[in-house]
């Protein structure tokens, strides 16, 4: 059974984002280990200068490289990554498996991810070039790696 990291910045405030990230976890029990880490979002001025976005990025940067599972297959969410359709998406997961034991997805905090955490990763995801919070990213992402998986296992999740 593989291991899933999800490692996010920042905690989810609203309940309907806890129960969706809790069912896609929970019903992804049978495919997979998974596990989320939340990162402390680093905090900053009302109108933060350009300087200090990239030091809250670094720094956020910083806690998420020290939390990364060793030998994991890293793939950071960003715009600039590959939009993939589920059935490409779960073949990603599927040859990622065949030489890694775990894979860990990075969500970055509202300012994104800093160069030293995309540059870890082989592969880069987006779900496109729309702008989504970074907690509701984080149940996409979940549903979609279900939906990923689900497909693997020739379940009839996925239509």
């Amino acid at each position: 059974m593989i291991n899933v990291t999800v490692i996010a910045v920042g905690r989810l405030k609203e309940k309907y984002l806890r129960e969706g990230c809790q069912e896609y976890i929970k019903r992804l029990g049978g495919y997979a280990k998974v596990s989320v880490i939340e990162i402390d979002e680093e905090r900053c001025s009302v109108n933060p200068s350009a300087a200090e976005i990239e030091g809250v990025i670094k720094k956020e940067g910083e806690r998420i490289i020290a939390r990364l599972p060793k030998g994991a297959a890293v793939i950071p969410l960003c715009i600039e990554g590959t939009q993939y359709s589920s059935p490409d998406f779960s073949r990603l997961i599927e040859g990622i498996s065949q030489t890694s034991s775990s894979i860990c997805f990075v969500i970055g905090g509202s300012y994104g991810l800093s160069d030293a955490v995309k540059s870890l990763g082989r592969h880069r995801l987006s779900f496109g070039k729309m702008t989504l919070p970074h907690q509701l990213a984080r149940m996409v992402l979940l549903e979609q790696i279900y939906r990923a998986f689900s497909i693997l296992g020739n379940s009839k999740y996925h239509k």
